[in-house]
């Protein structure tokens, strides 16, 4: 093998440039950026030495461009006539293809080149039900073929005999109406455009597509015959100079986009957890779409998307904003001054952290785009050259300073006008509620909650105080219920028992679920040592022994809770009041709060696991 130096460092330095391209088009992915630099750097650079295909898999929630990176790399790669991206289906709704084989020889991908496929949305090929049980295929089963080696079959040996048959009757049938003076069937009797385009794909034929026309019939039947006792057209095709991109959302890793009140939860927050999501996670995600042996064929190499931080919103957001600018200036020759109030309002009603960067881009256009046409044809008219927009959060208004003038335009952005629209007494009975849990939270776990929240971005009143992460332990998981019981007794102890909410219905399943688990899964109560929560085990124990059990455990559990509210009944109203006022708390504040009132807390990072010194104890 001749290997051309020159050529290489050539393209070296095109794949260097496209990561630096990459990296100016999307923001907070730059890790991502270099890996799939790296694991691309082999096919790109010496496709010869593979005797396998590339196969990358790139997971993460939806909107974190995952789609939108390989079709800029490609585009960058100048590899678009080389590249088909499939969405896989179990559906049997009626497509043209029903094999990647097919899609391959259609997209012209049969001759052993280097070139690129993404597999995109592959979780909704699943082959295993949520149930466990097997999903009938009967489409695009040679997928798991090409993950396998890289080689896939070609037609059936059938498939050219029926054509050299078809062809060489209609041939016969040509000669006869000639001889007896009818009409031919067609007006090429030899070969017409639909002839030629199959007979290369059957033949996997360098030649263009004019020139099989133009071929003489014995040559074509030759050449027919020649191919079949050469054999290689029914050899497998070989795409190991393939590069396989896999990509998919898999909820089942990335469980918090699942939750609720999206726009309201911090940015950081998701993206502590998502970082936390290992490739163990990812394949065991898989395993529960997908039989053992085909989640083996997707291989080692998973790039997992963050949910992006606080700061990299607000950069997406400025970046949305100085390309306005840009476009403004260069189109209309207008000077644009954005202040920092607009992107706040940007960020409010456009960032809904689990949804990725597309609703950002919506609110850009929704809140900055369709208000300046206003500025500017105002500005164009009176051949001003400066605007200045603002917005004036008590006014509720987008102002613009065109020239001299001031134009004022009334707005109240949509995720801010359902916050504000919770009732006064709805925001005060959820404040009690949600700061009796963060008041449990602090006692049982020395550390403010997260974020804490009475004004949600939701049609219906409601709030969360969001935890840590916690090891569960039998303390950990008596703290837990604890806490779950405290949002309901504060409304009592505030309120008077006649005025506690029902808001209390999801904590007492929660609270529920984890003192039965307590004592009838983990075997933490001395008096239950068997597994009383199996299901389907033969032996299965009765679960209404333990029920007296479980009472007993919620009712003495919530008498301490009771009687740590009180104890603390100060500041679980002076916080209370402030959290209905606010809507919102954060660490800092709530610190600030409990220690006015004498209970000391601290702070902890987004990703900190509260877990017992286990490390100390073993080794004291």
């Amino acid at each position: 093998m001749i290997i051309d130096k020159e050529e290489i460092q050539k393209k070296k330095k095109k794949l260097d440039d496209c990561k630096a391209f990459l990296k100016k088009e999307f923001i907070g992915i730059d890790k991502i950026i270099d890996d799939l630099m790296e694991y691309i750097q082999i096919w790109y650079l010496m496709p010869e030495i593979l005797t396998r295909p590339v196969v990358i898999n790139l997971w993460g929630m939806t909107g974190v461009g995952k789609t939108d990176l390989v079709r800029k790399t490609v585009r960058f790669l100048e590899f678009q006539n080389r590249f088909v991206e499939i969405e896989l289906s179990n559906n049997d709704e009626t497509t043209w293809s029903k094999s990647v084989s097919d899609i391959f020889q259609s997209n012209r991908l049969n001759d052993e080149k280097p070139s690129i496929v993404l597999f995109d949305e592959i979780q909704r090929f699943n082959t295993i039900d949520p149930d466990g049980t097997p999903v009938p295929q009967t489409k695009f089963t040679d997928f798991w073929e090409l993950l396998s080696d890289g080689r896939l079959s070609k037609r059936e040996r059938d498939d050219l005999e029926h054509y050299l048959f078809s062809y060489l009757l209609r041939k016969k049938e040509n000669d006869r109406r000639k001889k007896n003076g009818e009409a031919e069937m067609d007006e090429n009797p030899y070969l017409n455009l639909w002839d030629a385009k199959e007979l290369k794909k059957y033949l996997s034929m360098e030649d263009d597509v004019m020139s099989i026309i133009d071929m003489k019939e014995e040559d074509m039947i030759k050449l027919i015959l020649k191919k079949q006792k050469e054999k290689k057209i029914y050899e497998p095709i070989d795409y190991s100079k393939m590069l396989i991109i896999i990509s998919g959302n898999l909820d089942e890793a990335f469980q918090m986009s699942r939750e609720t009140s999206e726009a309201d939860i911090d940015a950081n927050i998701y993206h502590a957890f998502t970082k936390k999501i290992t490739v163990v996670d990812i394949k065991n995600a898989l395993s529960r779409k997908f039989r053992p042996e085909q989640v083996a064929r997707f291989g080692n190499i998973h790039l997992i998307y963050f949910s992006l931080k606080t700061e990299d919103f607000q950069q997406l957001v400025q970046r949305e904003i100085n390309n306005l600018k840009t476009k403004t200036k260069s189109k209309f020759g207008i000077s644009l001054k954005v202040s920092k109030n607009i992107n706040e309002l940007i960020y409010r009603n456009g960032v809904f952290p689990v949804q990725g960067v597309r609703p950002v881009f919506s609110s850009v256009v929704d809140i900055l785009d369709t208000n300046l046409s206003k500025f500017l044809f105002e500005a164009i008219i009176n051949d001003d050259k400066t605007i200045e927009i603002d917005y004036l959060v008590k006014e509720k208004t987008i102002s613009g300073k065109v020239g001299k003038r001031i134009i004022s335009i009334p707005y109240t952005g949509r995720i801010d006008s359902i916050r504000q629209s919770n009732q006064q007494d709805a925001v005060a009975n959820i404040s009690v509620h949600e700061c009796g849990h963060a008041i449990s939270y602090m006692l049982h776990t020395g550390f403010a909650p997260l974020q804490l929240k009475s004004k949600v971005a939701s049609s219906y009143a409601a709030g969360f105080t969001f935890p840590h992460q916690i090891h569960d332990t039998k303390e950990s998981l008596l703290d837990k219920i604890k806490i779950y019981l405290a949002g309901g007794i504060a409304e009592e102890i505030v309120f008077g028992e006649n005025n506690a909410s029902i808001g209390r219905s999801h904590d007492r399943e929660q609270a529920t679920a984890l003192a039965a688990d307590y004592i009838r899964k983990y075997g933490f109560d001395e008096e239950y040592q068997a597994a009383y929560s199996l299901e389907d085990y033969p032996h299965r124990m009765q679960h209404d022994i333990t029920d007296k059990k479980i009472e007993k455990l919620i009712q003495d559990l919530a008498k301490k809770t009771r009687e740590d509210l009180i104890l603390h009944l100060d500041l679980l109203k002076d916080m209370s009041i402030e959290l209905s006022k606010k809507g919102s708390m954060l660490p800092k504040e709530i610190y600030e709060t409990a220690r006015k009132h004498q209970l000391e807390v601290s702070i902890k990072e987004e990703g900190y696991l509260h877990i017992a010194e286990y490390h100390k104890m073993l080794n004291p």
